[in-house]
């Protein structure tokens, strides 16, 4: 094993401007933790990019290395929890954050934050679900939880071409459900088609409806990534009964509501968490990915880059031009 390796490297100008490079590291230089992977894999999240561009909610202490999704084999684990050469998912907790993450080929993290890859998965495939699967099927889950089935009737998915959404829109259709994926970017509509939506609709059309305090019930469930007012117009669009599984912000975080929805529709506001989940939780959600969730066409959903494209991959993510999963090959 080599002491050296390549990782993103984000810095501080003392300006308040963030810079990325592609530079190498030493083994030494990571965190003191139980469990140290050679990442085979990793993918871009809007985290990531906020991460990158020096979004203190993210990351407090720069430089810095993002990343909030690895995918590789075990080196060492002082735990005993892997041996060495077991392959292991790490997702969320504070891998990226303010430890250093997965767009680099090395990482040191607990054994605590790391799954098993489940069985009937590559580690290729985990991280063309990464984060952004996770959250498409746990926003899945809760829905049914509530009650959500198929014949209830269309499931609008808003930001539908992200990575969270594109990856909700296939999840869903191969569940059998009717899908509306809501886009401001009608351009991908052939694309948002083939994933399994049955209808696409303009983002725009909903701007209308943030100043109502209810609007005509269109949608029977709804996945919204977006947050902001498009999320709450989502709640006030629900038929009677309805839910809407909110885990994303690319929007706003804040939003305009009032309870007529809620006390006249008998209608659900669901939150979704990827990060703190507990280790069984997550396992569960992973394990759904690898069978019953599974795409038909999984390989389609992302594109596949090198480390040394991330940064310009992120920049295309910040500014909302991103499309779907981006795959990243470490030591390749």
């Amino acid at each position: 094993m080599s002491d050296g390796f390549k990782a993103l490297w984000v810095t501080e100008n003392g300006a308040g401007n963030f810079q990325q490079a592609i530079v190498s590291r030493k083994i030494a230089d990571l965190p003191d933790n139980s469990l140290l992977i050679k990442v085979e894999y990793s993918s871009l999240n809007y985290k990531d990019a906020l991460s990158a561009h020096g979004n203190p909610g993210v990351t407090r202490t720069y430089p810095h290395t993002p990343g909030i999704d690895a995918a590789g084999v075990v080196v060492s684990d002082s735990s005993n929890r892997f041996k060495p050469g077991e392959q292991v998912v790490v997702t969320g907790y504070d891998l990226g954050m303010n430890t250093a993450g997965g767009l680099a080929e090395y990482i040191r993290v607990p054994s605590e934050w790391a799954i098993a890859c489940p069985q009937g998965l590559t580690l290729r495939e985990a991280m063309i679900y990464g984060t952004a699967g996770l959250t498409a099927a746990l926003c899945i889950s809760k829905l049914i939880r509530m009650g959500a089935r198929p014949e209830d009737g269309e499931v609008a998915v808003s930001g539908a071409t992200g990575g969270v959404g594109s990856m909700v829109v296939a999840m869903l259709s191969k569940l059998g459900f009717s899908v509306a994926a809501i886009t401001g970017k009608l351009e991908s509509s052939t694309r948002l088609s083939r994933l399994g939506a049955q209808k696409v609709i303009d983002r725009a059309s909903l701007d209308e409806l943030a100043s109502k305090a209810m609007a005509k019930p269109q949608w029977a469930h709804a996945v919204d990534c977006l947050g902001g007012d498009y999320m709450f117009t989502l709640v006030k669009s629900l038929r009677y009964g309805g839910s809407v599984a909110a885990c994303g912000l690319a929007a706003s975080p804040t939003f305009k509501a009032n309870v007529f929805p809620f006390i006249l529709r008998n209608v659900n506001l669901l939150g979704v968490d990827s990060v703190e989940l507990p280790l069984a939780e997550k396992q569960a959600a992973w394990d759904l990915l690898a069978e019953q969730y599974r795409p038909v066409e999984l390989e389609s959903i992302a594109e596949q880059i090198t480390l040394a494209q991330v940064p310009h991959y992120l920049e295309l993510m910040i500014n909302g031009q991103s499309q779907g999963r981006y795959l990243v090959r470490l030591g390749a």
